[in-house]
């Protein structure tokens, strides 16, 4: 009974164990692999809406953390215009996110970095697009 009044995120929460081994067995290299992908997919423009996606999920391919959807759950803050979000994207996002990621990966491989690491993830949709997430 209790876990049903627990939000989903936290019932479907992987163990702390669980999630240590797959970071030190595979987190930790395919999140390298995946944040490449994902930034590749954002400077083709066409692959935008895929590379999003794969940043959204680094927390889980990192370390099988799951995340709340904060927009669904109310507390997600307004978002800029499309019109502004383009402008930033060309001219500031493409390359800042690609230099943000390589920071929050240097971080994620040092293990003590792992909670800034993950907070950089976290607001790396901001970076890319403005996208409040």
């Amino acid at each position: 009974m209790l876990a049903h009044a627990l939000p989903i995120s936290m019932r479907e929460q992987t163990s702390l164990l669980v999630r240590a081994v797959w970071f030190l067995l595979v987190g930790w290299w395919l999140t390298g692999l995946w944040l490449s992908a994902a930034w590749l997919l954002n400077v083709t423009i066409v692959g935008i809406p895929l590379g999003i996606k794969l940043i959204n999920k680094v927390p889980l391919v990192l370390s099988l953390k799951r995340r709340e959807n904060l927009v669904e759950d109310g507390r997600g803050g307004s978002q800029h215009s499309l019109v502004v979000r383009g402008v930033w994207f060309v001219f500031v996002g493409w390359w800042a996110s690609g230099v943000w990621t390589g920071i929050a990966y240097v971080f994620t491989v040092s293990i003590i970095g792992i909670p800034i690491a993950v907070w950089m993830y976290n607001k790396l949709p901001f970076v890319v697009s403005l996208y409040n997430y």
